[in-house]
């Protein structure tokens, strides 16, 4: 078989063993993770439909990549530094003393010397961040408060792969070339470097993408700054995922996150997917047979000692009882990481390769455990009271209304509801009226709301109403139809363009809609009977007699055809008076109008 042909087959039996068995999972309660674990080793190490697992890992750690990103893009640097406790308080008490503890196991068992049980001990001290944020994310536990600790004991890890790796040189006594200090002084110049160019160039790239209305552009340049970030972070010696997480700080408050998270969503979860496939698919079955007895001893060692480390230091910090089993059991693995600190050990002699092997293997073992052991974890809970989900640091996902489209209607709309102490998600598309917006102190984002992707990256799982404000009743309509159909339980309030545009949306079941022009033709009209003499309060009274003769034909149009009502309409002067006060016999309880309107106010 040609190469490009082997390559297509691989690739089909990559995607088929996730389709397969994520569902068959995900219905079994035991989560993605484990389904697609389940199937690397059976497309790999049972079947040997693959082989080259490694390779493969290469390549898929671009999801861990994408997943730092996207993590990094809901992170304002002002939520990032109200996390620095956690971060370095909690996620630096994890790593020395999980890590000492480890080397003391690792050196003690003589199968390393104190060199080599330091690399062994440490790199076991890292955990996976694919594997814990997958879970997090399936469970919908990444913005509660053990969620937010694990995060930040992630993230310290993934900083903490650079000394670590400094440490390869600096123990490498034979070749004795490292240096440890300019390493460092690199890696700070490159994390400057980011920051100067997220805050300068980033914005104004995609500023000058969205005005030429070329999505495919838009997507190719999220591509290129994830992967162009993590390489320039890569090559100064950081992890390529921190350099990704940084790119998505940077971009955190950006007008394009929604955008930008919605583009890279669906890269993120095919590539993480095959990630956790090919950790099946490098599973060495025969170094876990000719080691069974070591790793059955090893695996359940290295777990309970970082658990209980973990749990001890939760606790201390003021962590609930659950929430401390909960990050216990979350946080146990080895990482991902720990794949590149033991080849570089091996590679520089601090150990046997055959010994690297073996902790690799005993890693990828105990991210296969980790799943089920955070099932496990729930029968140790004593059943306090989940703390509260955090609010989210960034405007976006979480508020309550989430408006699609920034024109002049909906400004207007936004200063009712942001005075009215309501936080509101704006999205539009036109760049131009971002930037106008900006200058003025509005946070507005781009994105398309038309696509579910976008309208799921600004939070319209989480929002009570949906208000669209948009321009063109095509576009209007296509968004209460998909909004209606993927998100029923959010409440549709719509603004239309015409009379029977109207009808339309109300034979469409919104919640409610409202003319553009109706509200100021009603106003325009009471102040020109006003200043030709009329009282401004009979004036307001046949203003309300107008509304309510609008509704009524409003009504009766939705069910009879347009032309019905058309007596309620005045064709001419009210006789014999100037102008007679209509009588108040309104019963606004059976008014639609009136309970839509008691809708509103209740918003």
């Amino acid at each position: 078989m040609s190469e490009p042909n082997a390559l297509f087959s691989e690739t089909i039996l990559l995607l088929g063993g996730a389709v397969v068995s994520a569902p068959i999972f995900k219905r079994l309660g035991l989560g993605t993770v484990l389904g697609y674990l389940a199937a690397g080793v059976v497309i790999g190490p049972i079947f040997h439909g693959l082989t080259d697992g490694d390779q493969i890992l290469a390549v898929a750690e671009l999801g861990v990549v994408f997943l730092l990103f996207i993590i990094g893009l809901e992170l304002k640097p002002s939520r990032l530094w109200q996390m620095r406790r956690d971060i370095f308080g909690l996620g630096t008490a994890q790593v020395l003393l999980t890590g000492a503890l480890l080397s003391l196991v690792a050196w003690l068992s003589g199968v390393l010397d104190w060199r080599g049980g330091i690399i062994a001990g440490f790199g076991l001290a890292l955990s996976s961040t694919a594997f814990a944020m997958q879970i997090l994310d399936d469970e919908g536990d990444v913005n509660t408060r053990y969620g937010q600790r694990s995060f930040s004991m992630l993230l310290f890890q993934d900083l903490a792969i650079v000394p670590l790796l400094a440490l390869i040189n600096i123990l490498d006594t034979g070749k004795g070339h490292g240096a440890p200090v300019l390493d460092f002084a690199i890696a700070i110049g490159a994390v400057g470097a980011m920051i100067i160019m997220g805050r300068y160039l980033l914005t104004p790239l995609f500023q000058i993408i969205a005005r030429t209305g070329a999505r495919e552009a838009m997507i190719a340049a999220a591509l290129f700054v994830v992967m162009g970030s993590a390489s320039l972070m890569q090559l100064a010696g950081l992890s390529m995922a921190m350099g990704a997480f940084l790119s998505g700080v940077m971009l955190a408050e950006s007008s394009y996150r929604h955008e930008l998270e919605a583009d890279i969503e669906p890269f993120r979860g095919v590539l993480l997917a095959i990630f956790f496939i090919a950790v099946g698919l490098s599973l060495q079955l025969d170094v876990l047979w000719d080691n069974a007895l070591l790793i059955v001893i090893a695996v359940p060692v290295v777990m309970i000692a970082k658990g209980l480390v973990i749990y001890a230091i939760s606790r201390i910090a003021g962590s609930s009882h659950d929430d401390a089993i909960r990050i216990a059991f979350l946080l146990p693995q080895g990482g991902e990481f720990g794949f590149v600190l033991f080849s570089a050990a091996g590679a520089a002699g601090l150990m046997p390769s055959s010994t690297a092997s073996l902790l690799i293997a005993i890693v990828t073992l105990s991210m296969a455990l980790t799943p089920i052991g955070t099932m496990l974890s729930k029968r140790l809970l004593t059943g306090d009271k989940q703390e509260e989900q955090l609010d989210e640091d960034f405007e976006g996902a979480g508020a309550d209304v989430l408006m699609i489209g920034f024109s002049r209607f909906g400004q207007i709309s936004a200063q009712i509801l942001l005075a009215g102490g309501r936080a509101v998600t704006v999205i539009d598309t036109s760049a131009d009226r971002i930037r106008q917006a900006s200058s003025f102190g509005f946070r507005i984002y781009f994105g398309d709301g038309t696509r579910k992707d976008v309208l799921r990256a600004a939070g319209v799982e989480h929002a009570k109403i949906v208000v669209v404000c948009t321009q063109k009743r095509e576009v209007t309509d296509k968004i209460v139809e998909l909004v209606q159909d993927e998100y029923p339980h959010a409440k549709l309030f719509v603004r239309s363009y015409d009379r029977i545009h109207s009808i339309a949306l109300r034979n469409r079941n919104v919640d409610y809609e409202l003319r553009e022009t109706l509200e100021s033709g009603l106003l325009f009209g009471r102040r020109t009977l006003e200043a030709l003499g009329v009282s401004e309060v009979d004036a307001y009274e046949i203003g309300e007699d107008i509304r309510r003769r609008d509704e009524q034909r409003l009504v009766l149009q939705v069910s009879k055809g347009l032309e019905a009502g058309r007596d309620m309409l005045y064709s001419e002067p009210v006789k014999p008076e100037p102008l007679v006060k209509p009588k108040r016999t309104m019963d606004f309880s059976a008014d639609p109008l009136a309970g839509t309107a008691e809708v509103t106010a209740d918003a």
